[in-house]
């Protein structure tokens, strides 16, 4: 059994043992996605930022400085903000940007693009798709694992399978292209309509590539329908980051999410859990603070 299941087995591992137990009638396949799931190693929790808004006029020094004094052990980096790491950067600037994060504690794990694939017109569409893999570029020259995207929201007079279906085909897109530079393309839950979960979880039934994954956003359309626990599990194995809000309001079920991503096994999963909050409170490194000594208790972590 250990040949067929070794220590910390990856997606691969998991995947060719366990075909081994379809051979000899063990399983089904309809079984195997959740089985191969289920073999996976939980991934630690991870503190970051979004620089949504908390942060969007720091530049990269301050915010590593800051986020280093908070507690915050990654940043993801708003596309269009005032630390300015853009597509337009020119290689010496990709070069500093890089070393920077390196030579600090605190990790760029991914930027944050406005990229999105619900537009009614093809031309638009392939533009945004060309300006991801201008994203996938630059992670990949300033060290980030990954890439946000979004849908947008539905096209009025357009049939909603046929959008979500375009989404998934150009996340596809996105995603192969992606793994050629080990950049990971996270799709953020976001937008009107778009943000429900079942059209969330059409659009990555689709987006199959592997290198396809959900950043969970803490939406109140999460407890919409049959209620978060329903909905969380229809993404649950293809998680991959999750943008937090700011964890002293109340207004969000964050014990059974930590609870849930204490114990999550999908592939794709980094850890990474970040805070994008739109408020900017006044004493915006006191509130970091408080959010990383509630985020401790709910993420397990000690010290």
């Amino acid at each position: 059994m250990s040949e067929m299941f070794p220590m910390n087995p990856s997606r691969r591992d998991c995947l060719k043992g366990l075909g081994c137990l379809i051979g000899a009638g063990a399983l089904l396949p309809a079984e195997l996605a959740t089985a191969a799931f289920r073999q996976q190693q939980p991934v630690p929790l991870r503190l970051g930022l979004v620089t949504y808004n908390w942060g969007k006029d720091w530049d990269i020094e301050t915010i590593i400085r800051n986020c280093t004094a908070t507690g915050f052990s990654g940043v993801e980096l708003r596309s269009t903000h005032q630390h300015g790491v853009e597509p337009t950067l020119s290689a010496a600037q990709r070069k500093a940007v890089r070393a920077q994060f390196a030579d600090s504690a605190v990790e760029l794990m991914g930027l944050g693009s406005a990229c999105e694939y619900h537009s009614a017109d093809p031309a638009e569409v392939k533009r945004n798709i060309e300006e991801t893999k201008q994203f996938i570029r630059l992670c990949s020259d300033v060290g980030a694992s990954g890439v946000k995207v979004r849908p947008n929201g539905l096209p009025a007079g357009v049939p909603v399978e046929k959008t979500l279906e375009q989404i998934g085909k150009s996340l596809n897109e996105c995603a192969r292209y992606g793994a050629d530079h080990n950049v990971q393309i996270r799709l953020e839950v976001h937008g009107r309509g778009t943000s429900e979960l079942p059209h969330i979880k059409t659009i990555m039934d689709v987006a199959d590539h592997p290198n396809n994954v959900v950043c969970w956003n803490c939406n109140p359309q999460d407890l919409a329908g049959e209620g978060f626990a329903y909905n969380y599990e229809l993404v649950e194995s293809r998680m991959g980051t999750v943008h937090i809000h700011d964890l002293r309001n109340r207004n969000y079920p964050w014990e059974e999410l930590f609870a849930r991503l204490r114990n999550c096994r999908a592939d794709g999963f980094t850890g990474w859990t970040l805070i994008e909050e739109g408020a900017v409170p006044d004493d915006l490194i006191g509130a970091m603070r408080e959010n990383h000594t509630i985020w401790k208790r709910l993420a397990g972590v000690s010290g």
